[in-house]
């Protein structure tokens, strides 16, 4: 039996230069950390010649080609398994159809790619997983969607990713001091809206307007830039205010990335004293994130009280094995 761990995402400035067709025509930039939340894959040697694939519904099969599980099939197949074999996979926060924002599917991907390998007695590095990831989720899979997941997932911490014209990623930890990621983690606030929406339509429009966005992509990786500079000269506030750029920007790329009610509880955190914010991933509904000093917490969460706070904290490992017998 094999257990791996995978950690979920945050993303704070970039995000949509991660596409291809952003980033063809030069560079793109994220910043992203990874959070305690996880994904976690149990693989077992199946005393007969099926397949059994578990999650919100068990599947037994006799062929990798009928599992409808999409991302758990091309896995298999990337690393070779045909028969024999089970696979479960569970998450720390709910893993709905409609997606959280917290890049779920991809710390999914690389999670059982590592479980896998680790099964067939492999040790496969952290780029290895992440690109292999992305040919399952972008190339075989056809998802409307970027790299960053992939990588931050594969790598875990907090770092600066550039996606390049070749096509090749450079992930970067971001070197400040501890006390900047300290500080940095605690004025931070996550609630959940409690809003589902489809990610796959928000990107597809999202993907379909990126040659008419290219304007305010560029800007959103000066952002990246910026923000990474502010991390290490240990300038909070103004990383707060970039949060907020950016969320400007960010909502300009597609239509259903916020909403009147998505809008007004991002005004509500500000006028309580938030610095900043933005919703996570995608958009539309799942997470929202803000900036804001402790001092001036309690404020917030007493606009927010419909929304359910989820307290975390940086991850600094990305995917690994966490069981072996």
């Amino acid at each position: 039996m094999i257990i791996s761990r995978t950690p979920m995402r945050i993303s704070f400035a970039g995000g949509g230069s991660d596409l291809s067709a952003y980033y063809n025509k030069g560079y793109g930039a994220v910043i992203s950390t990874a959070i305690d939340k996880y994904i976690y894959i149990t693989v077992n040697k199946k005393f007969d010649d099926l397949i059994r694939v578990s999650y919100s519904q068990t599947e037994l099969v006799e062929s990798v080609d009928k599992i409808q599980h999409n991302i758990i099939r091309e896995a298999l197949k990337i690393v070779g398994i045909e028969k024999g074999i089970e696979v479960i996979y569970m998450g720390d926060i709910p893993l709905g159809s409609a997606g959280i924002g917290l890049g779920s599917s991809s710390s999914l991907a690389v999670g059982v790619l590592n479980a896998l390998y680790a099964y067939k007695g492999q040790h496969v590095s952290a780029h290895r997983l992440a690109e292999e990831a992305c040919k399952i989720e972008i190339d075989i899979l056809g998802h409307p969607i970027g790299k960053q997941d992939q990588f931050i997932a594969a790598y875990g911490g907090l770092n600066f990713i550039q996606f390049n014209q070749d096509e090749s990623v450079y992930v970067d930890p971001i070197i400040c001091k501890n006390g900047t990621k300290t500080a940095l983690n605690e004025n931070l606030l996550l609630f959940y809206t409690g809003i589902e929406r489809y990610s796959s339509e928000i990107l597809e429009e999202q993907k379909q307007n990126t040659k008419y966005n290219l304007a305010f992509l560029d800007k959103m990786v000066k952002l990246a830039e910026e923000a990474k500079k502010c991390l290490i000269k240990n300038e909070l506030h103004t990383f707060g205010e970039i949060l907020h750029e950016g969320w400007l920007y960010k909502k300009k790329l597609a239509g259903g990335i916020s909403s009147s009610r998505i809008d007004e509880y991002y005004e509500k955190a500000l006028k309580a004293g938030a610095v900043g914010g933005k919703i996570l991933g995608a958009g539309g509904g799942g997470f929202l994130l803000f900036y804001c000093p402790e001092d001036r917490q309690d404020n917030v969460r007493e606009e927010l009280t419909s929304l359910k706070e989820t307290p975390f904290v940086f991850e600094p490992q990305g995917s690994k094995i966490i069981y072996i017998h």
